[in-house]
């Protein structure tokens, strides 16, 4: 699984707290903690102003990178912003994200497409959210078609197939689901991804609903997934599931995760 460790974000109070206040300790302490934990990217989320924001990213891009070597994953609502941050990075990461909404793809993919740089990609366009399983591959069709036109490899996109939440949901996860099967029966070298907390919003217990969401998933195809990295019990979990779906040889993966005090007993 590749994890993209989602605690240097500033809708999160806390994380907002400290940006705005300038705790660098707090904010490097938690790039390094994450980065020990496991993940492949940290994402970095400035939550401020347009205005301020590219400023921001640049302080914190700075912060990260001073203390751990982990890619950074630039979060940003905004293309024009995501943009201009790239080149503030001293190596290859992940835009997080772009859609076919508007001219989102044509913005990010010229600027990363002779490069290492990974790219998530969410299935909407300017219809909105699709609605069905058919609807979204639509949309993953025309992606695609993008991606070749500026010669982007499948292997360097994490599809978001637009995870909702469960309680307003018809049909459970399956439509979810029946995307990623698809998505990886394509093109078996691209990753699906997702905010796999978005699942419970607005229920009781969130962690049950996510963790068992975050086992489906995997299952129907998803290998990388916006996650607290830190969460011992939901670490624990994934190394488990990569185990029992024939992802990890001889149970190495999750022999050395339990060794390096990733889950098991507390080490953060």
């Amino acid at each position: 699984m590749i994890i993209i460790g989602e605690k240097i974000n500033g809708s999160i109070p806390s994380m907002g707290k400290a940006i705005a206040e300038r705790n660098e300790a707090h904010i490097s302490g938690l790039a390094k903690r994450q980065a020990e934990a496991g993940s492949a990217f940290i994402d970095v989320c400035a939550s401020v102003d347009e205005e301020r924001e590219l400023e921001t990213l640049k302080w914190l891009f700075g912060l990260v990178e001073a203390v751990v070597d982990t890619p950074i994953s630039i979060d940003s609502p905004s293309v024009a912003v995501i943009e201009k941050a790239i080149p503030l990075c001293k190596r290859n990461g992940l835009v997080n994200s772009v859609s076919m909404e508007g001219r989102k793809v044509d913005t990010i993919f010229p600027v990363i497409a002779d490069s290492k740089w990974e790219c998530v990609c969410l299935l909407s366009d300017d219809t909105g959210i699709p609605k069905s399983a058919s609807d979204r591959l639509r949309v993953f069709d025309n992606l695609m078609k993008k991606a070749a036109m500026y010669k982007i490899p499948p292997e360097r996109l994490h599809i978001d197939p637009l995870i909702e939440m469960l309680c307003t949901s018809e049909d459970g996860i399956a439509k979810v689901t029946e995307t990623m099967r698809e998505i990886k029966r394509q093109y078996p070298s691209i990753h699906i991804t997702g905010g796999a907390s978005n699942i419970s919003f607005n229920l009781p217990a969130r962690k049950f609903i996510n963790r068992a969401f975050i086992i489906l998933a995997m299952a129907a195809g998803m290998d990388s997934a916006i996650i607290d990295p830190l969460n011992r019990d939901m670490m624990g979990l994934i190394y488990a599931a990569e185990a029992l779906l024939g992802q990890d040889e001889m149970c190495i993966e999750y022999i050395n995760a339990f060794r390096a005090g990733i889950f098991g007993e507390n080490k953060f």
